[in-house]
């Protein structure tokens, strides 16, 4: 075993996070893997906000009916890279607020995510998920080189 009893993940349904994915369900051992999807409501005022957090991928968890294939796919990826209790859980809210509170809901060990945003100009400036999530968890984070 890995030493995690329980691992968070998020995804956005995009390659770079599946990737991620599958690093949290090959890292996994004997543990649960709780795959996290961050939507927003298919309204008009939360698709404004998701829009300017999500920039280019908002069109990927608008409304909960994309998250639900999003986390079936994700779920498929980190069985094929050997985890075997897996949770999906679809999230409603910002990507970061929404993983940081599943951790402590959940009391995970660790929070994986993918590296992408991090090194752009766009992430220094405004913030990414990953250095985000870093500074703030309140457990171990495995950030992956996904890009």
């Amino acid at each position: 075993m890995s030493g995690y009893s329980t691992i968070v993940v998020g995804t956005d349904g995009s390659e770079s996070s599946l990737k991620a994915v599958e690093r949290a369900g090959a890292i996994a051992g004997g543990g649960t893997v709780v795959i996290a999807c961050a939507y927003f409501p298919n309204d008009g005022k939360a698709a404004n906000g998701a829009t300017d957090t999500l920039r280019d991928e908002a069109y990927q968890v608008m409304g909960s009916s994309p998250t639900e294939e999003i986390l079936r796919t994700a779920k498929e990826r980190a069985i094929g890279a050997g985890a075997t209790t897996v949770v999906q859980r679809a999230v409603q809210g910002a990507p970061v607020d929404a993983l940081l509170q599943l951790v402590v809901d959940v009391q995970a060990d660790l929070l994986v995510v993918g590296n992408r945003g991090l090194n752009s100009i766009a992430g220094r400036l405004l913030g990414s998920v990953p250095a985000d999530v870093a500074r703030k968890a309140a457990c171990d984070v495995l950030i992956v080189h996904t890009t």
